[in-house]
């Protein structure tokens, strides 16, 4: 029910009010988050939650299967609103294990408009198609094409102007790619990280 999700709300808050009663004044008065978390839209991964930070210490965009599209307005409106307005310096390109976008692009089934979007994971599975093939578990071959992709994104925001612009002028800009686990809810560091001297293995 709707209503429920109001008396959630009105608990939530007057919990936070409780433990500080200048909580939500200290937050509507400026944002500083520390990262931007680009992040896949399933539900069972929400940002906040899984890193225990609190609401205004993360900046997020969220898509189906967390990927990087040179003409998607959304996600490069975000990335320079991040950077050159909020000076977020740490960026995490983080996916998930048992991705439904990732298991669609590489079953190669019929599922409409998302094809298209989709359609950077099913590059990466072709450039990858020998590593994948060895692997006979399907969902260690979806896993690991997960990964992949994440590598990958990281790569293509590295390429975006922003980002390069931002690494121009010395910003002390870095890109993370992360994986989450559903089974187990942990984050593992892909070290695919990239920053303003190239790659990084923090």
């Amino acid at each position: 029910m709707i209503s429920t999700l109001f008396a959630n709300n009105r608990a939530w808050a007057n919990e936070k009010t409780n433990a500080n009663p200048e909580y939500f004044l200290d937050l509507s008065a400026i944002q500083r988050p520390e990262y931007l978390w680009i992040g896949c839209s399933d539900s069972r991964v929400p940002a906040n939650v899984i890193t225990g930070l609190e609401p205004g210490e993360v900046f997020v965009q969220r898509n189906v299967a967390n990927l990087v599209h040179p003409t998607d307005l959304n996600l490069l409106s975000v990335v320079e609103f991040a950077i050159n307005v909020l000076d977020v310096r740490q960026i995490i390109v983080c996916g998930h294990y048992g991705c439904g976008g990732i298991r669609a692009a590489l079953k190669g089934q019929n599922h409409g408009v998302v094809d298209h979007w989709l359609q950077p994971v099913r590059d990466v599975a072709d450039a990858n198609i020998q590593c994948l093939e060895c692997i006979e578990d399907e969902e260690t071959r979806i896993n690991r094409l997960c990964e992949l992709s994440i590598i990958e994104q990281v790569a293509r925001l590295a390429r975006t102007p922003t980002v390069r612009s931002a690494w121009r002028d010395g910003r002390d800009l870095v890109i993370h790619g992360w994986v989450y686990g559903l089974s187990d809810g942990l984050l593992t560091d892909l070290n695919c990280s990239i920053g303003l001297g190239g790659i990084r293995n923090e």
